[in-house]
């Protein structure tokens, strides 16, 4: 019987160690941060998505006079360098950001997929409604950037 009680002891040892090596204090680890390198080239592509944003009221005004053609244009050359501007800059956003950031930037694709059908349908209303859209993207994404690119 006292065999028993000492394999017993010997047990309940092991078993307090192993519990009591698995219980150590948490170490807190640092949020994540961005890095120089980060911040530079949201800083390099963050000035051109700027400028295309800034050009909202040109678009608007295209639609409403039906400038199909230069709507086209607009949606086919500046509005797609944002689009790969915005790739490039959710590369480098913390992981946290990256699905919502890429998330908008389909969105975005998808407004100005709209835009351009609109302008072959000569379809103002449908243009201007996700030419609102696209531009509301992009100031969702722009929230999504740390605070010093803004």
């Amino acid at each position: 019987m006292a065999r028993q009680h000492s394999i017993l002891s010997l047990i309940l040892v092991i078993l307090a160690t192993f519990l009591i090596s698995c219980g150590g204090p948490t170490v807190a680890t640092a949020p994540p941060t961005y890095t120089t390198s980060q911040l530079e080239k949201i800083q390099e592509y963050l000035p051109e998505v700027l400028s295309v944003r800034d050009r909202s009221q040109e678009l608007q005004k295209l639609i409403e006079t039906n400038d199909w053609i230069d709507v086209g244009n607009f949606i086919h050359g500046p509005m797609t360098s944002l689009k790969q501007n915005m790739s490039y800059i959710t590369s480098n956003l913390l992981s946290k950001d990256q699905p919502q950031a890429r998330k908008i930037t389909r969105d975005l694709l998808n407004h100005l997929v709209k835009i351009n059908q609109a302008a072959a349908n000569r379809n103002s209303q449908l243009a201007l409604s996700n030419k609102q859209a696209a531009f509301a993207d992009i100031d969702n994404f722009l929230q999504l950037l740390p605070q010093t690119s803004n």
